[in-house]
């Protein structure tokens, strides 16, 4: 970038003025339009352009009258938490015409509408296209018609396109997760947590059809989830002869006193001939070949409907926020953009480069070119397939490797959600290198005290949905027991270290290192992946378990909101954890909508707390009658929860009365989200995969050494990767009193939360608005690991 690009680009010094935007939801109905919805409407009015809402998709823009309404910043309250779009969306068939299409752009010169934000698949953004591209002759025609004047057509004479995609199948290219994926996610492991303890009960095969006609997303990301048996998409049909050996894996499975089956099917799942496997037939063959008592449960629109989750929240105010950005900043020479999320990082790509990437996946599909169709579909997808294949198969023990390591797994710290899913990856990994598995129970405590066993591929089945650690987990630290925990890893030939963790792994892998000149025993590979709650590990921006602590926060806060609603001119205090860091408190009151959020990292004092009080106090004269304020446990030692609850009270005595609740240790349980499944199996498979590459690197004359710094490593994702750091190198980016980051990445989203609350901020976006193209990935990339 040139010189030019190093001042921060702020975004107070891009004026809305004088622009509308009219926001529309189109195509099948996703959970977090919505939050999608609001986030422009409130960052449109806060630079001050009017916004339009245009309800029922293309229908009522073609219709115009009252579906094409100016709305207030209140007009978006409370619908935050609700699925669907509560501005309709229908299929269109006028708009596909040009006389519908003359006809919508008549209404919106009208207002005055030459900003349009679309939310809606891949159909409803290639008719945005079109319309922007015939603009300017839609004009022409309606002056000539005397609809309108010549003065018109020039001050109208662009219209300006930016897309958000929500649609649960996350069939479209270039955007690693679309709004309502998550979501529908969440509903299908919902349904089969529930549906896996009743075939527990009867030895049951359940088949279970999942949504996605053209794009297996859905179907890959829940098996890998759940440690389904078998999976069938569209884009990797199975090979000749799959019923059999089907067959064959689902009777060995029962062979291996495995009590259920679960099998799940994509509607759109097909044989290498192109031809149809539905979900009966797949029953009817179980049951013929095998006898076995199987049940077809379908889904249907149960994927696309309850509220969304904190992710799809999060995902679409920030996509919102940043639509609204992309519009300000839209040029007659800029092509339509659509606006969305690579890794963790808000990104803009070109509208028609992404639909006709998402086409091409389609025609690689129906010609049978199925090994491009995945690759096509991006690496996040190929990596979740690759992963599934790795996990669900166990290769007879004839086939396996045989390395004689002995690589033993560990979970350290508090209890985080995912962490099950996470040894049960590392654990089928290590087994299907060659490797030996030893699983360590509670900690480095209970490595001391001996406390370790072989663990088997069949051990660790059915661990991806439960909450919690199995192997149990303890805070303490192997600094005051080196000697025994190096008695233990002599005694059973422990040649690698697999710690699965929050902020004590991290300090517990520094301690071992630091031993190493001591004892040769540590001069093993030793990798951790951050698990806790807490999301406060250096070297990653996610942790295993967050997003399950994030969720439990947001449905608690929508069930407290509703509940001030009802008592009306209500301002509930509620206090989350975190230890020092305020992940959560910020990212929750980001997603449950809140007024405001204190933490740590971003000191206060008591003109804050006033400044809130009044803001609150305004509030409460609009139709909007509740508050909500976020504390995280620590972020200031003097103002408590108490101590803010007894302010808030005193202020505003005659205005808003107030309560207080402490979340506490609820945080930490639960059955995981399917991102913290996912995260914790993918990120647990590719440490293994380091361990064993480590390994062979480090094996001299008979027996490892490793005293290397990069041979103790954290396994994190950063920004759009998952990359290997060594802990030495970390240590520069910590603070260790407060154990914490240095710098977060989150705490540039705070402003969002800030401007969607109404508050006057700053709000530095240097790190928007460059327009990114759609790249082909090559094979090799996909390992690098995109989540």
């Amino acid at each position: 970038r040139s010189a030019m690009d190093h001042q921060p680009k702020f975004f107070e010094n891009l004026s809305g003025t004088g622009k509308a935007i009219g926001v529309l939801t189109s195509g099948g109905d996703a959970q977090g339009m919505n939050a999608a919805v609001r986030a422009v409407v409130r960052m449109g009015i806060y630079v001050k352009a009017k916004v339009y809402f245009v309800y029922e998709g293309y229908q009522g823009m073609v219709d115009g009258g009252d579906n094409i309404v100016e709305v207030s910043w209140e007009s978006v309250s409370s619908i935050l938490q609700v699925g669907g779009t509560v501005i309709g969306s229908a299929r269109c068939k006028s708009f596909r015409t040009r006389e519908g299409r003359l006809q919508a752009a008549h209404n919106l010169v009208q207002r005055g509408i030459t900003n349009l934000c679309v939310i809606g698949g891949d159909g409803s953004l290639t008719g945005a296209n079109l319309f922007r591209e015939e603009w300017s002759g839609l004009l022409e025609e309606l002056a000539q018609n005397g609809k309108i004047d010549e003065e018109a057509v020039k001050k109208y004479a662009y219209l300006n396109i930016v897309g958000m995609v929500g649609s649960i199948d996350n069939d479209f290219c270039g955007t690693d997760m679309t709004i309502g994926t998550d979501s529908a996610l969440h509903r299908i492991i919902e349904v089969v947590d529930a549906i896996m303890t009743t075939a527990q009960s009867h030895q049951r095969t359940f088949v279970l059809e999942v949504m996605g006609r053209h794009c297996g997303y859905l179907a890959l990301v829940s098996a890998l989830a759940c440690g389904a048996d078998w999976v069938f998409i569209p884009e990797y049909p199975p090979e000749e002869g799959w019923e059999d050996s089907m067959c064959v894996k689902l009777s060995e499975n029962r062979a291996r006193k495995k009590r259920l089956n679960i099998i799940i099917v994509a509607e759109g799942a097909i044989d290498c001939h192109n031809k149809p496997i539905t979900s009966e037939k797949v029953k009817d063959l179980v049951v013929q070949r095998l006898g076995f008592d199987t049940r077809v449960t379908i889904l249907g629109h149960v994927q696309r409907g309850g509220t969304p989750s904190a992710f799809d929240r999060i995902l679409a105010s920030r996509m919102g926020v940043e639509a609204v950005l992309a519009l300000l900043e839209a040029t007659p020479a800029t092509p339509a953009c659509v606006v969305s999320l690579s890794g963790n990082q808000a990104v803009r790509l070109p509208l028609m480069e992404c639909v006709q990437m998402t086409q091409e996946v389609q025609k690689a599909m129906d010609e049978g070119r199925f090994v491009e169709a995945v690759r096509l579909r991006g690496r996040s997808f190929e990596n979740n397939l690759n992963t599934y294949k790795l996990l669900s198969h166990k290769k007879p023990d004839a086939e396996l490797p045989k390395t004689n390591f002995n690589v033993a797994v560990l979970n350290v710290g508090a209890p985080a959600a995912g962490m099950n899913a996470a040894v049960r990856a590392s654990v089928r990994v290590g087994i299907t290198e060659g490797h030996k598995m030893f699983a360590v129970i509670d900690g480095f405590e209970g490595f001391a005290r001996g406390k370790i066993k072989e663990i088997s591929w069949g051990d660790v089945g059915g661990w991806t949905g439960q909450g919690g650690s199995i192997l149990g987990t303890k805070r303490t630290l192997p600094a005051k027991y080196l000697e025994k925990i190096a008695d233990q890893m002599r005694t059973n030939n422990i040649n690698a270290l697999m710690v699965i963790g929050g902020f004590e792994a991290y300090l517990g892998l520094l301690e071992l290192s630091a031993a190493r000149e001591k004892y040769d025993e540590f001069c093993v590979p030793m990798v951790m992946v951050p698990a806790t709650v807490s999301n406060n590990v250096p070297g990653s921006d996610f942790s295993i378990g967050a997003d399950t602590a994030l969720n439990t926060i947001t449905d608690t806060c929508d069930r407290i909101k509703q509940s001030a609603s009802g008592t009306k001119r209500r301002v509930f205090i509620i206090e989350t954890m975190g230890g020092y860091c305020g992940y959560l408190a910020n990212m929750g009151a980001l997603a449950a909508g809140a007024d405001a959020a204190y933490i740590f990292e971003e000191q206060f004092d008591i003109r804050e707390l006033q400044a809130n009080v009044e803001h609150l106090t305004e509030k409460m004269k609009t139709s909007i009658q509740r508050g909500l304020v976020l504390r995280n446990e620590n972020c200031n030692e003097n103002y408590t929860t108490d101590f803010i609850y007894q302010l808030y009270s005193e202020e505003g005595k005659g205005v808003f009365d107030c309560r207080k609740n402490v979340l506490g240790h609820m945080q930490q349980g639960g059955a995981p989200s399917p991102f913290d499944r996912n995260f914790g199996t993918k990120i647990s498979a590719k440490a293994m995969q380091w361990i064993s590459k480590k390994l062979k690197e480090t094996y001299r004359k008979g027996k490892v050494f490793a005293n290397t710094d990069d041979s103790v490593c954290l396994l994190g994702m950063r920004r759009r990767n998952l990359v290997f750091q060594p802990v030495a190198e970390l240590k520069n980016e910590t603070d260790f009193v407060h154990r914490i980051p240095k710098e977060q990445w989150w705490l540039k989203l705070r402003p969002l939360m800030k401007i969607l609350a109404k508050y006057k901020t700053s709000y530095d976006v240097s790190d928007s608005g460059q327009l990114e193209h759609v790249a082909m990935h090559s094979p090799k990339e996909a390992e690098t690991g995109a989540i």
